[in-house]
């Protein structure tokens, strides 16, 4: 009986500090935080940071100081994280995670990636923890960022740009990946087995990376046989091809891709294969 009673009330105590918690009253921040996440190659980048505004007042060369390290953003520290080997600015950079810091000038941006994270702002910052440090060049912008924001654009499957913009101020900073042998490696392994789930990545893989156009296309071939109705590899057939060289092949591609879509009714695999067409027929 002790041991039923005991049982009850640490439930009870339980349910009541859960409550108590979730009630206590809550304050913004000022500079709200946010995660930005990209997968990139085989992997992904994480990004945590906190998102000062302007309010009216001077930015860069004011409350950011030309020449001073900057925790890049606000709050603590920018912290990016890369779960597979980057290149940045050309600069090969391992797994893992680092702070990201940055020292504004009027020409000139040098980006720091530290290894220390988890740091408040730039008040512990030591230059002795860099792993990296590169220069960039910023640009002025027409339209006002009101609050700073990091966002990625350009992606592929091999590279990125990473933007920082605040106030008229915009800085762009070059990704690539470092896994294209890993990847090729990965596409052979998965093609020994099972192949039907996989042509359709390893043919756009191929075809976007500039890599064996012959091996592509007996892909393309072997999955035709598989799927003779889908116009979606007429397409890369066409594509292939006219890469080749071969515009008449090429030409024949897209028109059978034109024809198969139309008698599914893919209105998008229509499109894609006329202007496959068009390009062949320039």
């Amino acid at each position: 009986m002790r041991k039923t009673y005991l049982l009850v009330v640490t439930v009870l105590l339980a349910c009541c500090s859960y409550k108590s918690y979730a009630q206590v009253p809550r304050i913004p921040e000022a500079s709200s935080t946010q995660t930005i996440i990209q997968d990139f190659g085989l992997g992904k980048i994480t990004i945590t940071y906190s998102r000062p505004n302007v309010k009216e007042r001077k930015i860069f060369g004011g409350i950011i100081p030309w020449g001073e390290v900057w925790r890049t953003g606000a709050n603590a520290a920018t912290v990016i994280t890369f779960t597979e080997k980057v290149l940045i600015e050309g600069n090969s950079v391992p797994a893992g995670s680092y702070s990201l810091f940055s020292i504004p000038d009027k020409n000139d941006w040098t980006i720091i990636l530290n290894k220390v994270v988890k740091q408040w702002g730039a008040y512990n910052y030591k230059q002795s923890e860099d792993f990296l440090r590169f220069t960039v060049k910023p640009t002025r912008v027409s339209e006002k960022r009101e609050t700073f924001t990091m966002a990625f654009a350009n992606s592929t499957t091999k590279s990125a740009d990473l933007y920082l913009v605040w106030d008229h101020t915009s800085v762009k900073i070059h990704l690539q990946t470092d896994d294209d042998a890993k990847i090729t490696a990965n596409i052979d392994e998965l093609m020994k087995g099972d192949r039907k789930p996989y042509y359709f990545n390893a043919i756009q893989y191929y075809y976007e990376n500039n890599k064996d156009v012959d091996k592509a296309l007996g892909w393309v071939y072997e999955a035709e046989k598989i799927e003779p109705k889908g116009p979606w590899y007429k397409l890369w057939e066409s594509r292939l091809l006219l890469r080749k060289g071969d515009k008449a092949g090429a030409i024949a591609a897209a028109e059978a891709g034109i024809a198969l879509a139309k008698a599914s009714k893919d209105d998008e695999y229509i499109r894609l294969n006329k202007e496959a067409l068009d390009h062949a027929k320039d």
